[in-house]
């Protein structure tokens, strides 16, 4: 019933004058002027639409998975739904206190914190993660350092949209400065991605710093993609997605089909090889573009499509509907969407000392001071940028020479049940490398396994396994880059207990060519 709810609105919002805010236009060819009341609206409007598109997606986040959320799924929207949301589930905010925690770290160190600032704020903060961070939080809190965190021989999860969904900040805090929006997240983003990991949310970044200074949606997503290197996945997946709209640019479930076809079987992070889940970075990163090129600046149609395209479907349209906020600025955001938002507004997020208020002064504040920093000017009633030629970032490969070979779901013998390990578990494979996928887990108090991963008879690997959820080891164990052939494997647990278990869910092996081994379970 809500799926046609931008056609409904459309012509309300226009007479209410709900569109995006006047063109900025440049009074040189390097620099833009805008007044400091424009410069905080556009701020306001990044962090408020991004909250709002979180809130709108999230009945659907992972719920269909490649595959759209169909037009009949009634999505709520109403006044009181942001208030109900942040009271009464904290936790669909993660992509924004996350974002906000490294805001703080920049309030607290300055500009120039270093990346290991970060690495430590997250790291050791209460709040639970998943993929790419939680498998960063584990390296960092066991002596791995940035960017060695998150780089893909130590990451299986590099290219999963963790820093995606938390850039928002590098490019809200450098309008129009992309390559200083890239610069910051070099050294965050690379704590818990790398190659299309790290690219996603350098091209979040540079889509909000563009969106300051620009506000045609196609020349914001052309230019953005233009900072990630060619021979990428990453670009091409976005740069099929544009060429999938201009070939027709009326229907946003033709380019749909179009990606999902080409690319939804690309995911090589161990929760989605062989898998329909996909919290693959690329993927999602499509399903982003395809909100705001599809959507053609109407805020109600892009948060739809970007919701509706399914996957990661809370955290995408909050990027679309951020990036589409900085262009309109908060005084634009249609009337629709923000009822509710100042009831909010004074709360802080959860596991952090910071509202959305805050994050409109600290945003603004970080602004100001890179502004400054990027050769440009500020007074008390305006602002003159120095426009960025963005540059493009150097190529880096995940999982290179790895593609999917196997997914061998992992069950006791003539039965159907996990396999719980209780001194040693071995397994055979043919292919480059392999992930092994399961949890330790307590019902009492925890416990810290240690256990030990042999290759070929060798021991490659003693890992630590706490039970506590916080600082869990997402994946087992892996290893990747061996010789190409067939590899025994064995893990055995250093220190069983009573109280607690490690139970092995399931196997995903990489082969150095492709193969049509059929998904089990």
């Amino acid at each position: 019933m809500l799926a046609p709810l931008w056609t409904l609105l459309a012509a309300v919002l226009a007479a209410a004058g709900c569109s995006p805010a006047d063109p900025v236009t440049p009074p040189a060819e390097d620099t833009v002027t805008m007044s400091a009341e424009t410069l905080r609206d556009k701020i306001k409007g990044a962090w408020a639409a991004q909250t709002i598109g979180v809130t709108y997606g999230y009945p659907v986040e992972f719920r269909f998975n490649s595959e759209r959320v169909p037009d009949e799924r009634e999505l709520p929207w109403y006044d009181g739904y942001l208030l109900e949301t942040f009271s009464d589930r904290p936790g669909v905010y993660d992509d924004i206190y996350m974002d906000l925690t490294f805001v703080q770290v920049l309030e607290d160190e300055g500009m120039d914190a270093p990346a290991q600032a970060f690495a430590d704020a997250f790291a050791n903060a209460d709040y639970s993660l998943w993929f790419a961070n939680q498998i960063a939080r584990y390296n960092v809190l066991n002596g791995l350092r940035p960017p060695e965190s998150g780089h893909w021989l130590n990451n299986p999860a590099a290219d999963d949209i963790d820093f995606q969904i938390e850039a928002d900040f590098a490019g809200v805090m450098a309008p129009g400065m992309v390559n200083s929006a890239v610069d910051i997240s070099d050294r965050v983003g690379h704590i818990m991605n790398y190659g299309d990991g790290w690219y996603g949310g350098v091209f979040v970044a540079s889509m909000y710093a563009l969106a300051f200074v620009q506000d045609d949606i196609e020349t914001i997503v052309r230019q953005a993609i233009d900072v990630i290197p060619a021979e990428s996945d990453f670009h091409q997946v976005v740069m099929d997605v544009i060429a999938l709209h201009d070939e027709n640019p009326d229907d946003w479930k033709h380019a749909w089909d179009g990606i999902h076809t080409k690319w939804a079987d690309t995911d090589l992070g161990p929760r989605g090889l062989m898998s329909p889940f996909n919290i693959d970075a690329k993927i999602n990163a499509a399903w982003v573009a395809l909100g705001l090129l599809y959507g053609d600046g109407d805020f109600s149609r892009t948060l739809e499509i970007a919701t509706r395209a399914g996957d990661d479907a809370d955290c995408n349209p909050s990027s679309a509907a951020g990036i589409l906020g900085t262009v309109y600025g908060y005084e634009r955001i249609p009337d629709f969407w923000t009822q509710g938002l100042r009831d909010v507004e004074s709360l802080d997020f959860a596991y952090t000392t910071i509202s959305l208020n805050d994050a409109y002064e600290l945003s603004y504040k970080h602004a100001v001071q890179m502004i400054r920093r990027g050769g440009g000017q500020v007074d008390d009633d305006s602002v003159t940028i120095r426009i960025q030629t963005p540059n493009t970032v150097p190529f880096e490969d995940a999982f290179e020479n790895h593609v999917a070979q196997e997914r061998r779901r992992l069950t006791v013998p003539n039965g159907d049940q996990p396999v719980v390990l209780s001194d040693t578990y071995s397994f055979d494979f043919d292919g480059v490398g392999f992930a092994l996928l399961g949890t330790a887990s307590t019902e009492g108090e925890d416990h810290v396994f240690t256990a030990e991963l042999y290759v070929d008879g060798e021991l490659v690997e003693t890992a630590e396994w706490p039970t506590a959820f916080t600082t869990r080891r997402f994946y087992l164990f892996w290893k990747y880059a061996l010789p190409d052939g067939e590899h025994e494997a064995e893990v055995r647990l250093v220190n069983p207990t009573d109280h607690a278990q490690v139970t092995l869910e399931a196997l995903v092996v990489y082969g150095a060519e492709s193969a049509d081994t059929p998904v089990e379970g």
